[in-house]
């Protein structure tokens, strides 16, 4: 198959109102502009400055999403366009964002990762942290707007396993769903993301099933 072929056949097998964000990390130009001209507009980058170099080489109505660890340093270069950064991981991140996003005139969107996997990771807040953050923390920082979570489930063959776990996120989304008006809950990559969607998810982030 082709590379639309692939990724129309994805497509397929994604129900109405969950968004599909296609990884474009590690892709080229050419290869993200063939799934631009077949109607797709939100790509997510994990690093900034690979980002950085794709970004001027496309049309400027793509919406690129920063879904990989970002060091405060790189916040400023994606500050002007970013439209969504979906690894906000601790309370230092949201204070450059925040600061980054007032000095271009921006409210900018952010999901909070919360660690919900078994495997050890240097990334995320657990539920507890991400609870103390959209309580005491979250309304020292203006310029930014949390649309909701992002989690990653344990990399395993036991699906009892990550489901467990997405529900676990999900319910937690649902926790402050109404209070924050949350609208993104991003969880599953391509080898879980129909069991995150049957367990509340309506984004999920896709490359490996469409760039093989």
């Amino acid at each position: 198959m082709t590379l639309t072929e692939r990724y129309s056949s994805v497509k397929n097998t994604i129900p109405p109102g969950v968004e599909l964000v296609v990884v474009s990390k590690k892709h080229t130009v050419e290869e993200i502009k063939q799934l631009y001209d077949a109607g797709h507009r939100h790509f997510g980058e994990n690093k900034v400055m690979e980002l950085m170099d794709k970004k001027d080489l496309l049309p400027t109505d793509i919406q690129w999403h920063l879904i990989g660890h970002l060091q405060t340093n790189k916040v400023k270069y994606i500050a002007p366009f970013v439209s969504l950064i979906q690894s906000l991981d601790s309370a230092k991140l949201a204070a450059e964002i925040d600061k980054q996003a007032k000095k271009c005139n921006r409210i900018i969107d952010c999901l909070l990762e919360v660690y919900i996997a078994s495997e050890e990771t240097k990334f995320g807040f657990d539920f507890t942290e991400a609870e103390t953050f959209l309580t005491n923390e979250l309304s020292k920082f203006p310029n930014i707007r949390i649309t909701g979570f992002m989690g990653m489930a344990t990399n395993t063959s036991n699906i009892e396993q990550v489901k467990l776990e997405f529900r676990s996120l999900t319910d937690f989304y649902k926790k402050y769903e109404k209070a924050l008006a949350l609208k993104h809950l991003s969880m599953g990559m391509t080898s879980d993301y129909k069991i995150a969607i049957e367990e509340g998810s309506n984004m999920v982030r896709i490359g490996s099933a469409i760039f093989a």
